[in-house]
């Protein structure tokens, strides 16, 4: 079996922005569809790895539906690894959100880098691993240092 890299990375991308594009309204059934019964999920608000799809549901139902307002994202650097067999990929990026002002203009959001896992199962991409973090925390080293 010939693996076609460029046609599985355009597919993990395209699921990618498509949960984005609704999660930027507050949409969180974008991730939720896509989300694998087994999903883990890490964030900088999670204390803890949530593990399973009811675990994550009810943090993004508590923490996030209904109330993002981002007005767009900046994708930098997207990396889609494939593996041998094709049926796993990693996707990495950072995201510039950017958010309104309040006064009519726009400015940037908190920046992220993102990390999600995917798997092929029943002939659809599904993510069964994320990790959200903060880049460029300042705070991050500091804290480390003193």
């Amino acid at each position: 079996m010939r693996i076609d890299i460029a046609e599985i990375t355009q597919a993990i991308l395209a699921v990618d922005d498509g949960i984005n594009e609704r999660w930027n309204r507050g949409d969180v059934d974008g991730a939720l569809e896509v989300y694998s019964d087994d999903v883990s999920y890490f964030d900088p608000l999670t204390e803890l790895r949530l593990d399973g799809h009811a675990a994550v549901e009810a943090y993004f139902r508590k923490v996030f539906e209904g109330k993002l307002k981002i007005l767009r994202n900046d994708y930098l650097h997207p990396v889609v690894m494939v593996s041998d067999g094709g049926d796993m990929a990693v996707l990495h990026y950072n995201l510039r959100n950017i958010v309104s002002d309040g006064q009519g203009g726009e400015k940037p959001g908190t920046p992220w880098n993102s990390t999600q896992v995917f798997r092929h199962i029943e002939g659809r991409w599904r993510v069964v691993h994320v990790d959200w973090s903060i880049t460029l925390h300042p705070g991050a080293l500091q804290s480390l240092m003193s």
